[in-house]
C-alpha cells in the first residue's frame, strides 16, 4: 500500500502588507491619485498603526476631488488573515510545427507576504447632487473652501422667488447628455418641453452610515392644509401648505437685558387659559411675588407644598401669569414679578443670581425617575393647612451646611456672616445698572464670587474655609480685579450668549476637583 506524501513546508515570510480594496478602476499610473482620493498616505498611516482610534480607521473615498457637495465613500478597517502572491509569468517561444493551441510559458507563485489589516468598502453610498455652480450658496462654500474673506463678507441672502418649477434649458449638445445620436431627432423637442425643478435644495453634511437601506414610508402630515395667498402687488394667487395643528407652547415671558421694555402682562395665548388655572395656586403665587419680587425656582418651590409644586411643574400655564424671566444678565433664569423692572431698582442687587460649576457633580444627567424620585422625597403637606406647611432651607447658604451640589443663589439667600456684610455694603453700588455686574461694582462682585466659591467649595471637600483662606482669596481677588476691569471694558457682550451669573474656577482647580471626584466615585463603586 502506497502512502502518498505530504506537501513541503514554507515558512512566511516576515514581512507585513497591508491592502485596500479600491472600488474602481486601478492602473498603474493612476495609484497616486488613487491614494489621493482616500486622503492621501499620511491618513492611510494612521488607520493602518496600531491601537489606531475609532475615527481614525475610517477612510473615505472621495468620488470628485475638490468638489464640496459630493460626499465621500465610507470604508473601514478590518482584520485579515491573508497572504501575498507574486505570480511570475516567463514567456518562451512557440517551437516551429508546434500545436498553437498549446499554452507557452512558465508560471511562478511565491508568498512574499502576510496581509492584517484590509480597508473595504461595504457601507451605503451617499446620494450624489450637483447644486447650480452659480448659485449664491455654491459660491459661499466656494469661498469657505479657499478662505475667500471679501466673497464670505459679500455674501447677502437671496430673496425667495418662490419659482419652483422652470422651463428646463435646451441642450447645447445632446451627445453631451449621453443620448443616442439616432434619438436625437425625435427626443430633443420632448427634452426641450419639460420643466425642471428649480428647488435650492443643497445637500446636507451627511445622509446615512446604514449599510442597509429603510423603508421611510414616506406620507404627507395629515395636520396640513392647502392655504392661497395673494400677492399684493401682481394680484397673482398662490397656494401654500400650512400646519393647522401647530403645537403652541407655554412658557414666561423672555426678554433680554437690552430690551428697553418689561413684559406687564402674561403673553396672549397663555392668557386665554387663565380659567383652566387652579385658582388658590394661582393666589398663592401672587402672594408670593406681592411678598418677594424675585425668585428662583428652587426657592419658590420651597415656600410651597408638594402638591402646589406638582401642579405648577405639570400645568405650565401658571407660572406665565404672575412672571417673566431674563434670559441673560444678573437676573438670567430667575422668576420676576410681571410690571417690575430690576434695571431701574438698586435694590434689586439683592435679587441677583450666582451660580458655579460643581466640577464634583457627576457628569451624566440622572434619569427622569430618579429626578421625579428625588422630587417625591418632599413630604407631601395639605395645601389646605397652610400653617404646617414646612419651609425647606435649601436655596439658602449659610457658610455651614451643605444643601445641595449645585451653587446657585440668591445674594438675598445668603446668609453667611462674611458674606453678608459685603453684600450688604452701600458702597459698592453703581449708579446705572451694569448687564454684567448689575448694580454691584465689578470689584465688589469679584470679591463677593471669590469667598462664596471658596466656602462652597471647601463645603464639598468636607470641611469649612478658615477665616485665613477667606483672607487669602479676598487679597488675590484685590490683585485680579483689575484685570477684570480692563478686559471687561474691551470684551463687547453678545445678547443671550453670556451667562454672568456663573463664576468658573480656575482651571487648576477644577482639575483637583474633578480628579477627586472621580477617585470618590471610584471608592464608592467598589464598596
Amino acid at each position: 500500500m502506497e502512502t502518498g506524501s505530504s506537501a513541503a513546508q514554507h515558512p512566511l515570510p516576515p514581512i507585513h502588507f497591508y491592502s485596500v480594496e479600491y472600488p474602481g478602476y486601478v492602473q498603474p499610473s493612476s495609484v497616486p491619485q488613487a491614494i489621493k482620493n482616500l486622503g492621501g498616505p499620511s491618513t492611510l498611516e494612521n488607520a493602518f498603526k496600531r491601537g489606531a482610534s475609532k475615527s481614525e480607521t475610517l477612510v473615505e473615498l472621495a468620488l470628485k476631488p475638490g468638489d464640496s457637495f459630493s460626499h465621500p465613500i465610507a470604508g473601514e478597517v478590518v482584520p485579515n488573515n491573508s497572504v501575498l502572491l507574486k505570480v511570475t509569468r516567463r514567456r518562451r517561444k512557440k517551437a516551429n510545427g508546434s500545436n498553437p493551441e498549446q499554452v507557452i510559458g512558465d508560471f511562478k507563485a511565491e508568498v512574499v507576504g502576510v496581509l492584517h489589516k484590509t480597508v473595504r468598502f461595504r457601507s451605503m453610498v451617499d446620494f450624489q447632487f450637483q447644486p447650480e455652480v452659480h448659485d449664491p450658496l455654491s459660491r459661499l462654500r466656494s469661498a469657505m473652501d479657499n478662505l475667500d474673506v471679501e466673497a464670505i463678507t459679500a455674501y447677502r441672502i437671496p430673496p425667495e422667488k418662490e419659482d419652483y418649477v422652470i422651463n428646463a434649458d435646451p441642450p447645447s449638445d445632446p451627445l453631451a447628455m449621453n443620448i443616442d445620436p439616432q434619438l436625437v431627432a425625435e427626443e430633443v423637442n420632448t427634452i426641450e418641453q419639460q420643466p425642471r425643478s428649480n428647488l435650492r435644495l443643497f445637500p446636507p453634511p451627511i445622509f446615512s452610515r446604514q449599510s442597509i437601506a429603510q423603508s421611510y414610508n414616506f406620507k404627507a402630515n395629515p395636520a396640513t392644509m392647502v392655504s392661497t395667498v395673494v400677492n399684493e402687488e401682481t394680484g397673482e394667487e398662490k397656494k401654500r401648505l400650512i400646519n393647522r395643528m401647530r403645537w403652541k407652547g407655554y412658557g414666561p415671558a423672555t426678554i433680554a437685558f437690552t430690551d428697553a421694555t418689561t413684559p406687564d402682562k402674561p403673553p396672549a395665548n397663555v392668557d386665554a387659559v387663565r380659567d383652566q388655572v387652579d385658582k388658590n395656586i394661582l393666589k398663592k403665587l401672587e402672594e408670593l411675588f406681592a411678598e418677594r419680587l424675585v425668585w428662583t425656582r428652587a426657592s419658590l418651590f420651597n415656600q410651597i407644598s408638594a402638591a402646589y409644586s406638582r401642579e405648577i411643574i405639570n400645568s405650565k400655564i401658571i407660572l406665565p401669569l404672575v412672571c417673566y424671566v431674563f434670559h441673560d444678565g444678573p437676573w438670567r433664569d430667575t422668576l420676576i414679578k410681571l410690571g417690575y423692572d430690576p434695571r431701574q431698582d438698586p435694590e434689586a442687587r439683592f435679587f441677583q443670581r450666582l451660580y458655579f460649576r460643581n466640577a464634583n457633580h457627576p457628569i451624566s444627567r440622572p434619569s427622569v425617575i430618579t429626578r421625579r424620585q428625588e422630587r417625591g422625597i418632599v413630604p407631601a403637606i395639605n395645601p389646605a393647612e397652610p400653617d404646617t406647611e414646612e419651609v425647606r432651607t435649601s436655596h439658602i447658604f449659610d457658610g455651614v451646611n451643605l444643601t445641595k451640589e449645585t451653587a446657585a443663589f440668591q445674594l438675598c439667600d445668603i446668609t453667611d456672616p462674611m458674606l453678608q456684610e459685603m453684600i450688604e455694603n452701600p458702597d459698592d453700588v453703581r449708579d446705572i445698572c451694569d448687564e454684567r455686574d448689575g448694580w454691584y461694582s465689578t470689584h465688589a462682585l469679584e470679591r463677593i464670587k471669590a469667598v462664596l466659591r471658596l466656602k462652597f467649595f471647601s463645603l464639598l471637600d468636607g470641611r469649612a474655609a478658615t477665616e485665613e483662606e477667606c483672607e487669602a482669596v479676598l487679597e488675590q481677588a484685590e490683585n485680579d480685579s483689575s484685570k477684570t476691569i480692563a478686559s471687561s471694558r474691551h470684551n463687547k457682550m453678545r445678547v443671550g450668549k453670556h451667562n454672568m451669573a456663573k463664576g468658573a474656577m480656575r482651571p487648576e482647580e477644577a482639575a483637583a476637583f474633578r480628579l477627586r471626584a472621580t477617585l470618590d466615585r471610584e471608592k464608592k463603586t467598589a464598596r
